[in-house]
């Protein structure tokens, strides 16, 4: 037989008008549908909350690089010089102190006070995008004012503008401070969406952190000998660039003059090894799990393909008799492998994608089906003595989850890898139940025919 057009046109017809017995093609699709959907919704998902925790800790707390041991005297320059570097969008300087906060209530609260500079939302945005103001404003100028987070407010009875008394447990204390406590008052109140940030941090003016921490002299404020300058936390434009940066930031504090063996660089992939391990570990488990669809639906097209080769010995014979090769038949079942696979993922691909890039919507038109046949229950079983009445359901109950609403995000080479899993896990079994096809001999067959 001579050309290859005739394989994909007997591959189509097997798919599209069925096999003899068995309705497997659409199965198979449905099936192949369904992983990828799958797949892509919860990738989508894991990822916005995995991103989310991950962009929270290194715009807020570990930044991308971290600077330390530099001498004091010359931060402004540094900053600068920083800066300037390539791929370097900010240099904060900030200095942490461990405290004791006490509000309205009694009861005593430990918390981090991050001292940064008053203009530090100007030269930090990522810091800036991640941290929402809910009330009053990010000013501590002042060196008696202070922001909390919100569950830390929320936890000490306290408001905007209300006295708040602290603590320092790092030492520091001045001694006209009744009660070894301070007081400061409160001039905003931020939520970060880690709610480990939002009930245990605060942030100071770098003088107030300084003082609390003894780094400064208490009585004429004036700078120690030998006082070690704030942390520089450094971010970039392409965190994954870290280790370039850090090259061309050691270049710059070289011709600066700083020692490179006092001084210290910690990326990112370091400063957060173990927690980033854990969630790139529960990622890949994840997606090991959910892509056992897709072997269980490759054997199920592995036996259909099987038993399509034994249903149709017959017109394989013919096939063969007309001088079709025996890679050429393997071919019609391979492309029956090829367009289920290729159908059923595009559409769980399109479908996933559709309710990953909505999943706010998705969620809420979820429940309100939901809580639908729950409004139904509650009233038909209104009637019945004892009865106890259902509660709505929520998939995320703000009362349960930190969140206010669920996040999403859809990584493009991600996407691209689970369409080729469930299009090759297809493809491939097809391929593999077609060898039986080469112990097919056409006299044989067509003599009983």
């Amino acid at each position: 037989m001579k050309g290859k057009r005739w394989i994909g046109f007997v591959a189509l017809r097997y798919v599209t008008w069925g096999r003899k017995s068995s309705p497997s093609p659409v199965l198979s699709v449905l099936g192949i549908a369904t992983g990828v959907l799958a797949l892509t919704i919860i990738i989508a998902v894991m990822n916005g909350f995995q991103l989310g925790f991950i962009e929270s800790i290194l715009e807020i707390s570990s930044c991308h690089i971290r600077l330390e041991g530099v001498p004091s005297g010359r931060e402004a320059e540094l900053g600068a010089r920083l800066c300037s570097v390539p791929g370097v969008v900010s240099a904060l300087p900030f200095e942490e102190v461990n405290v004791l906060l006490r509000g309205r209530q009694a009861n005593l609260r430990g918390a981090l006070l991050r001292g940064v500079p008053a203009e530090a939302l100007e030269l930090d945005p990522g810091l800036a995008s991640k941290l929402d103001i809910e009330d009053g404003f990010f000013d501590i100028e002042d060196p008696g004012s202070i922001v909390l987070g919100a569950e830390l407010a929320r936890h000490l009875g306290v408001y905007v503008g209300d006295q708040v008394n602290l603590l320092s447990i790092s030492g520091g204390i001045r001694e006209e401070a009744e009660g070894g406590g301070q007081v400061y008052t409160l001039m905003g109140i931020f939520r970060s969406g880690f709610y480990e940030y939002d009930l245990g941090w605060g942030y100071v003016s770098l003088e107030t952190a300084a003082g609390l921490s003894g780094n400064v002299d208490e009585e004429d404020n004036a700078e120690d000998d030998g006082k070690i300058s704030p942390v520089f936390g450094i971010k970039l434009k392409n965190r994954w660039q870290d280790q370039q940066a850090i090259n061309e930031i050691r270049k710059v504090l070289a011709e600066s003059g700083f020692d490179g063996e006092m001084v210290s660089l910690v990326s990112w992939r370091e400063y957060n090894r173990a927690f980033f391990g854990a969630l790139r570990t529960e990622k890949l488990m994840m997606f090991f799990l959910v892509g056992l669809i897709f072997v269980v639906v490759a054997l199920n097209i592995f036996q259909a393909q099987r038993r399509t080769v034994l249903e149709r010995r017959e017109e394989i014979g013919l096939l063969r008799a007309l001088g079709a090769s025996d890679t050429a038949v393997r071919l019609v079942f391979a492309w029956d492998g090829f367009i289920i696979g290729f159908t059923g993922a595009a559409l769980g691909l399109a479908a996933g994608l559709l309710i990953a890039l909505h999943i706010p919507a998705f969620f809420t038109f979820l429940e309100t089906v939901v809580n639908f046949f729950v409004y139904i229950v509650n009233i038909l079983s209104g009637h019945l003595p004892g009865h106890a009445r259902a509660n709505e359901f929520a998939v995320f109950s703000p009362r349960i989850f930190y969140i206010k609403e669920i996040p999403s995000r859809v990584i493009p080479h991600e996407v691209i890898l689970i369409f080729l899993f469930g299009f090759f896990s297809a493809l491939l079994a097809a391929w593999f139940a077609s060898g039986k096809v080469s112990g097919t001999k056409p006299a044989e067959v067509l003599r009983y025919e």
